[in-house]
């Protein structure tokens, strides 16, 4: 069975532009502290502690695959803000203060929007450049007999 779930997380990730990943690994982040969020509110902390476990992966991940010589200062910002963030969540889990996790809630979500926003002025460009690109004329011939 973990086969096919690890195979279909493979799939997923097939053909998907680099920032559709990275909003997909945000995804990932807020759906496991959310998740983390109303299992200590229900009062089950082993699985908020796993969860917020999940969630430090994801932005492990984001953290790691940072490209500090191409991304400059935005990339050494967002260093800190993920370093801050497993900080963090390193706390949540010591304390079990569900509370605390609205704040990382925000965060990531604000990041995960400039991301998005990225995205879709790329799209943009694209459509634009589409727009002004000359068009081929299909030419067709006709040969009855």
């Amino acid at each position: 069975m973990e086969d096919k779930i690890q195979n279909y997380r493979t799939i997923d990730t097939q053909g998907k532009s680099q920032i559709d990943l990275i909003l997909q690994v945000y995804d990932g982040a807020l759906g496991s502290l959310r998740q983390a969020k109303e299992n200590y509110v229900a009062g089950d902390n082993n699985a908020g502690y796993e969860l917020l476990e999940k969630t430090k992966k994801f932005v492990t991940h984001l953290y790691t695959t940072l490209n500090m010589e191409e991304g400059g200062e935005i990339a050494e910002n967002l260093a800190k803000l993920y370093a801050y963030i497993i900080s963090q969540i390193c706390i949540l889990e010591a304390t079990k203060d569900s509370s605390q996790i609205d704040d990382i809630i925000i965060i990531l979500s604000e990041l995960r929007e400039g991301w998005q926003s990225i995205k879709d002025s790329d799209q943009a460009q694209e459509e634009t450049v589409e727009k002004k690109s000359p068009k081929l004329v299909k030419n067709e011939i006709s040969i009855t007999g």
